[in-house]
């Protein structure tokens, strides 16, 4: 992710941010990612073509009276969704490849339509004082009853820790993200209270590692975390949508690992030799990096391989190297494994290309 102040000398030609987000379509809703750049009062978007940016904008959104909603989750196995309700009542709705890049540029983005707003004269007299809360209204058996629902509660599903598969179970920001969504908390803080309170009266019980560990050393105000790795389900005594069970399989090892860095790059395919945007997370114990079909969930790996005996190397931008092809952006690495499987990839920025090789070489 890019974040860049000041890069001009006109105001409106700032940019505030830039990176990719996975945009979902107007007509055809399917998604694609697109490379964003944010300004003052608008943000643009481009496509990427054979590894290289488009020149020409794809579309823009005008940020004036845009209302932004985050984190927004009624999309099925899409939890790092923003969407932006523009003036004209028309909704764009961007994924991010991690939940503190969706919620930092949702920041960015509230940020610049609130400047917008300010300048029009307009006053914030309107908006909730951040340090009001509401927790001293909710019931918790309506809590309970809402996250039960089959429509619009917790969803319940499959996940990984320490080679074991935990099935009907979810994740602390989970719970965190969607409170915040059906607004039964003001803000995520707020909603870690709710959910400690929840698991203090044993509605809800910890599942896994992490979350057992959390319970063991934390007071009871903080035993619950806001972590998309920390697990928990609905207590045993409770009528549940399904039962948690822990299976383990070679693919669930190779996700079982710590998940060190997740970003958007681009990748030559194999035998196309296109360019494709990827979701890669890179993790630790054991050492595998996994990329994903950024069009798609972030469950299912389409490819990925263990990082023992790899070899990691930057590779110049005067010219096309060997192997490569396409007319390509820069900020070129190249992966060769043990099995000697050469992977090309491209990186945003030369800051990220460097950042993704060393956090690779460390696992190494």
């Amino acid at each position: 992710m890019v974040t860049l102040k000041n890069m001009s000398t006109g105001k409106k030609n700032t940019i505030l941010r830039e990176g990719f987000l996975v945009k979902r379509g107007h007509i055809v809703h399917n998604w694609k990612a697109r490379w964003f750049v944010l300004m003052p009062d608008k943000l643009l978007y481009y496509k990427y073509e054979g590894g290289k940016r488009n020149s020409c904008q794809r579309g823009k959104i005008l940020l004036k009276d845009c209302v932004i909603t985050c984190p927004f989750l009624e999309y099925e196995n899409r939890p790092l969704v923003i969407k932006l309700h523009t003036k004209h009542g028309v909704d764009h709705f961007l994924e991010a490849c991690s939940r503190e890049e969706r919620d930092e540029w949702a920041t960015d983005i509230t940020a610049a339509v609130s400047k917008l707003q300010v300048n029009d004269g307009e006053t914030a007299s309107d908006q909730r004082d951040p340090t009001e809360t509401q927790l001293h209204n909710i019931k918790l058996s309506k809590v309970l009853d809402s996250m039960y629902d089959v429509h619009s509660g917790i969803k319940l599903s499959n996940h990984v820790e320490h080679g074991s598969i935990y099935s009907n179970c979810f994740s602390g920001s989970t719970v965190v993200d969607w409170m915040v969504f059906m607004q039964l908390a003001l803000t995520r803080v707020e909603a870690v209270t709710l959910a400690s309170t929840l698991q203090e009266e044993g509605f809800l019980r910890t599942v896994g590692l992490k979350s057992v560990e959390a319970l063991r050393t934390a007071s009871l105000s903080e035993q619950f975390m806001d972590d998309s790795t920390a697990l928990y389900s609905f207590s045993d005594n409770l009528k549940k949508r399904g039962t948690v069970r822990a299976q383990t399989s070679l693919s669930a090892v190779e996700l079982s690992g710590k998940v060190i860095k997740r970003g958007y790059l681009l990748k030559q395919g194999h035998r196309r030799k296109n360019w494709k945007v990827r979701l890669f997370v890179l993790r630790s114990e054991p050492a595998f990096l996994h990329y994903y079909d950024s069009a798609k969930d972030d469950i299912n790996p389409v490819g990925g391989f263990t990082l023992r005996g790899c070899l990691v190397s930057s590779l110049e931008d005067n010219g096309v190297p060997s192997g490569v092809k396409g007319n390509i952006q820069g900020n070129l690495f190249k992966i060769i494994t043990q099995s000697d499987t050469h992977y090309f990839i491209q990186a945003p920025t030369h800051q990220d290309k460097m950042d993704w090789i060393d956090a690779i070489r460390d696992q190494t």
